[in-house]
């Protein structure tokens, strides 16, 4: 039986991840997080992986939070970087795939053109530094495949829409910057499109293409944007205002452009990759059941 290990398994994206694992019988999912795999320890990590001997690893293990990242950046980097490099260093010898996931947040958002896979990588955060030293040492594996997306959310954990929905409910205005533009990415769709993936190279669908690859929903928005069809979606009639990002003094410089091309997923994968307007009522919808 295929074993499919899941490290972070109790974020966004692993959550959603073992959501829809139900779905894929014959297989064997691990799903850790830091209480049973620290991938920050290099010996632990290494005996557990050789324990459980994965055909997949499907690494959603991340220091996440941004701002934090500015005053810590080693703890960060130890995470996103070092954590990596302790999961590759436990491979050789094996067959096993690696799906990383990274982030828009590698490039410096001045582009005014989607980013592609190909674009040089030029961080401006501690955060993207993090996760660029993490895709560098996860392509030291090479069966290795890395997903950078953008604008994560989900029905699980702390996130932009769910921080929208709440203060919709209770206040009567809100700021949201309309100067930096993106696509988000609902985690349930990323977590069904790398199963797909998976399930798809072992029934033969699909040959495993490593590299890296770009995936977010489709459509392009400002946060201004998201915060409109969010609030409209909840009913709210809570008004949201438009401002600048200056607006917000923050010791991180965020992207100002994030959108990502998915042509190559898209292609390699035969991926159908929902707008994202249909995704966040998707997600709306799920949380309201909650």
């Amino acid at each position: 039986m295929t074993t499919i290990l899941v490290t972070g398994a109790s974020g966004q994206l692993g959550s959603e991840i073992r959501e829809r694992s139900a779905r894929y019988s014959g297989y064997n999912f691990v799903f850790t997080d830091v209480q049973e795999l620290d991938i920050t320890n290099p010996g632990s990590t290494s005996a557990f992986i050789a324990e459980q001997a994965p055909s997949w690893i499907v690494n959603c293990a991340a220091w996440t939070t941004v701002d934090r990242a500015e005053d810590e950046e080693e703890a960060a980097t130890l995470i996103n970087g070092r954590g990596v490099e302790n999961i590759v260093s436990a491979l050789p010898g094996t067959d096993c795939r690696l799906i990383h996931i990274s982030t828009d947040y590698v490039f410096d958002g001045s582009s005014p053109v989607p980013w592609s896979e190909d674009d040089p990588p030029s961080p401006v955060s501690a955060y993207g530094r993090s996760k660029l030293a993490g895709e560098r040492a996860a392509m030291g594996w090479p069966h290795t495949l890395i997903i950078r997306t953008s604008w994560l959310y989900s029905s699980y954990g702390s996130n932009f829409v769910r921080t929208i929905l709440r203060k919709a409910g209770s206040e009567e205005s809100i700021s949201v910057v309309f100067d930096q533009a993106g696509s988000p990415t609902y985690a349930a769709d990323l977590a069904a499109a790398i199963l797909d993936i998976i399930s798809g190279v072992i029934q033969n669908r699909h040959l495993f293409v490593p590299g890296i690859f770009n995936y977010s929903n489709e459509g392009v928005c400002s946060w201004y944007d998201l915060a409109t069809e969010i609030v409209a979606a909840a009913g709210s009639d809570c008004r949201v205002i438009p401002v600048r990002s200056s607006q917000f003094p923050s010791k991180v410089r965020r992207p100002a452009y994030s959108v990502l091309d998915k042509s190559k997923i898209r292609e390699h994968y035969n991926l159908t990759i929902p707008h994202w307007r249909t995704s966040l009522n998707n997600c709306i919808t799920k949380i309201n059941r909650i």
